[in-house]
């Protein structure tokens, strides 16, 4: 493995271990680290397969999705963790008012 590749999944690691600390608190702060979890992995895979280094969150999720499309080991439900998990860090960042907050139910749940 790549010692890029190691240093996103150590990062990914560390991420997914705050989410689930946050969850029942902070469930807008465990759903933005989650999705940065999915990002790294995710940047991870890119460097394994493609040697780049991808620092934007769209160059990311197009190269993930470019090089999982018919891959058999990547399901649809892991396909879309990304643009979903993304969607949990908007509403988090960026919304205000009603729907703006996640719930511990829509951060577990596997659609969105």
């Amino acid at each position: 493995m790549k010692p890029e590749s190691t240093a996103f999944l150590d990062k990914a690691r560390e991420c997914l271990a705050k989410a689930d600390g946050m969850l029942a608190n902070w469930p807008d702060e465990a759903g933005r680290a989650a999705y940065l979890a999915g990002l790294h992995a995710a940047q991870a895979l890119i460097v394994e397969h493609t040697s780049k280094v991808v620092k934007t969150h769209r160059g990311v999720q197009r190269e993930f999705g470019r090089l999982t499309t018919d891959e058999p080991r990547f399901d649809m439900k892991l396909r879309a963790f990304l643009g979903r998990a993304y969607n949990l860090k908007a509403i988090a960042d960026y919304e205000t008012g009603p729907g703006s907050k996640v719930s511990p139910e829509l951060a577990r749940s596997p659609h969105r």
